[in-house]
């Protein structure tokens, strides 16, 4: 019998290529396997599929796990206002890991042997797909023909002809990656640091003008409705916020940090819903949390990000963190209006009933009411103890 390894199949020439040279050369009995996390269409998943049996795939599967990444991903993410480098709401790191954790179930379901990717030694992937693997199933092998082989694009396209198999592999200026939470491009412009993106590289283009109010409604940090349309789908409000917004070309940037093998890397990405969720959901914390719940969860949050950008989304911590997030979010409830326009946004004011500017205590720069003059008299003078004493010794040992 042949031994079965299962392929995470993308359809590209990486994993094309792994496909037919694990069949043809190795013998092996290839399963393919794409993790949906939002990024496919039915006809892309359809291609894929065809792709794949061309290739001389035993059995494709395709595996939508858009609602776990929602669920054991995007909401904390959103909890904790995660930006990477206060930029990037990191699209890309955060699918590769439910992508890994779906794939390597699926091969323990099937009893492979092996599991194998497409990953490149140059990139951040290659890590999150093993290190997922090697936790979850360190039983099944490893195997990565185009990292280990260290091989160029035009032998790829050689082998794959030789064997029968052809297909456009036409090399794009961009390597686009699409996703529930944004969308990222690279190539070109983004291998050097002095320039950026052009309008054009954009998957989506700009085709509205003018403003437009918008307003988004949460519920305990979730989001819960668009434009007043309430919805227990998080995912349709995602996708309905994306549509709206991406066509003034909201969410553009160019993100700039470093890699978990310790090079730098740069990365344009367009994601007009995340951007406009963690930013109306921030500002709503503002009205809602106290100061040391904002200061605190601002702190958590950064981890999160961090520990999930580098592959760390199994590290125990992870849920404890989750813990705090979700329990900092039970007053995070209510409407935030936004005002779109051209490549920009503003965020307007919200409606809360915790909104901690609405109560008997006063309004700030305006009148006092739970505090007399004297009070605040007392107060500023015991507060500044420390200082005086400092400032005091320090005049004396100036003598």
């Amino acid at each position: 019998m042949k031994e079965k390894v299962v392929l995470a199949f993308s359809g590209g020439l990486d994993t094309s290529f792994c496909a037919k040279y694990l069949a043809e050369e190795k013998g092996y009995e290839v399963y393919t396997a794409v993790a949906n996390t939002g990024g496919f269409s039915d006809v892309e998943l359809k291609i894929i599929e065809e792709k794949a049996y061309r290739l001389g795939a035993v059995k494709h599967v395709a595996i939508d796990v858009t609602r776990e990444y929602y669920e054991k991903s995007i909401k904390y993410m959103v909890f904790g206002n995660v930006l990477r480098n206060g930029t990037y709401p990191i699209s890309v790191s955060s699918e590769r890991i439910f992508q890994a954790i779906a794939i390597i179930n699926y091969a323990k379901e099937i009893g492979a042997a092996y599991v194998a990717h497409g990953s490149t030694g140059a990139g951040n992937d290659q890590v999150r797909f093993d290190l997922t693997f090697q936790i979850l199933a360190p039983e099944i092998k490893i195997l990565t023909p185009t990292r280990d082989m260290t091989l160029t694009r035009e032998y790829e396209i050689s082998y794959l002809k030789e064997h029968g198999y052809t297909a456009d592999f036409k090399k794009m200026e961009y390597s686009i990656n699409k996703g529930l939470w944004g969308t990222s491009i690279g190539g070109k412009e983004t291998l050097k640091s002095e320039q950026t993106l052009p309008e054009s590289a954009y998957p989506s283009q700009v085709v509205k003008t003018g403003e437009e109010t918008i307003s988004i409604g949460f519920e305990k940090g979730e989001i819960v409705s668009v434009n007043g349309e309430n919805s227990e789908d998080k995912i349709h409000l995602i996708n309905k916020l994306e549509d709206i917004a991406n066509k003034y070309g909201i969410g553009r940037d160019m993100h700039i940090g470093d890699t978990i093998i310790g090079i730098k890397g740069r990365v344009g990405f367009e994601a007009a819903a995340p951007m406009l969720i963690i930013n109306a959901h921030k500002m709503l914390e503002k009205h809602t949390l106290t100061k040391w719940q904002q200061y605190w969860k601002d702190q958590l949050g950064n981890w999160y990000g961090m520990f999930l950008h580098e592959a760390q989304y199994l590290e125990p911590v992870m849920r404890d963190i989750e813990q705090f997030l979700e329990s900092s979010q039970q007053n995070v409830t209510g409407t935030v209006a936004v005002k779109l326009r051209p490549y920009s946004y503003t965020l307007v004011g919200v409606e809360s009933d915790f909104d901690l500017m609405k109560t008997d205590f006063g309004e700030y720069g305006e009148v006092n009411k739970a505090w007399t003059a004297d009070d605040v008299k007392g107060f500023t003078k015991i507060l500044g103890n420390q200082m005086k004493i400092f400032y005091n010794v320090q005049k004396r040992n100036e003598k």
